[in-house]
């Protein structure tokens, strides 16, 4: 991983998309810093579109769409992608399973939580459940002491026993059921809202993110980043990003966003 100082000119004259993870990549210590939202208005008025990848909530993801700066977002790693258009004021919604399907996930993931909750002590169901309509959400750190990382490990075994997917992002296991995450679904809402192939579009795009549930993302974008925190995961992480900024969380997406818009 380089320094983003060294982020090179011809990267940022080309950068039309910058796709970014949430929690501990805009957000630090669970809250939301003001440079973020400063940056991305810098980039919505650079025309350059920012869209979140994130773990977070069918719920969270109504609301992001709607009042931040963005193009629309993948959420539940993703099971879905939500953009709002503003004139038409609609919302579309576009899940990878149908309703039916995802309702007998549901109960597959009911079964499965009960399991995880009694197998693993102090890990608790994430408090934003209550507003996801395709994954379970295993906090391990968020709104309680942090587990040891060997008990994580084996949150993700239990849900890999039953079949389903898991990845660890900085707060959550999140687990579901379904050949999808972060990359397949952005692949879908570049071809059906911007109308382009994804593989014909990377050198357009500068992915930033921080934790192991990145990695389809940092593995298939060339134009990737880091912020600092990444580096605890360092051990777990098989594709590292290019490179990687200074400052942690939301700063560091401040940061690149300051590398980005130099000229």
């Amino acid at each position: 991983m380089e320094p983003i100082a060294k982020l090179p000119r011809a990267v940022k004259k080309a950068v039309r998309y910058v796709l970014s993870d949430i929690d501990d990549t805009l957000t630090l210590n669970g809250r939301l810093p003001a440079v973020v939202f400063t940056a991305m208005e810098r980039l919505k008025q650079a025309h350059i579109s920012t869209i979140p990848i994130t773990g977070r909530p069918a719920g969270w993801c109504d609301h992001i769409a709607r009042m931040w700066p963005v193009e629309g977002l993948v959420g539940e790693n993703g099971a879905f992608y939500f953009r709002y258009d503003d004139r038409q004021r609609k919302m579309r919604r576009r899940y990878f399973k149908s309703d039916k399907q995802r309702k007998a996930d549901r109960q597959k993931l009911e079964k499965l939580k009960i399991e995880i909750l009694k197998k693993i002590p102090g890990c608790r169901v994430s408090a934003d459940q209550a507003y996801r309509e395709a994954d379970l959400a295993i906090d391990y750190c968020e709104d309680i002491p942090p587990l040891p990382m060997e008990e994580v490990d084996r949150i993700v075994r239990l849900f890999e026993a039953a079949g389903a997917r898991a990845k660890i992002s900085s707060i959550h296991v999140n687990g579901w059921f379904g050949e999808y995450d972060k990359l397949t679904m952005t692949r879908l809402l570049f071809e059906e809202v911007f109308k382009v192939k994804l593989e014909n579009t990377v050198e357009k795009i500068i992915f930033i993110g921080d934790s192991p549930n990145d990695v389809p993302m940092f593995r298939f974008f060339p134009h990737s980043v880091g912020v600092a925190n990444i580096l605890q995961f360092k051990d777990k992480i098989a594709y590292q990003p290019a490179w990687v900024t200074q400052q942690e969380g939301g700063y560091g997406f401040a940061e690149m966003v300051d590398r980005l818009l130099e000229r």
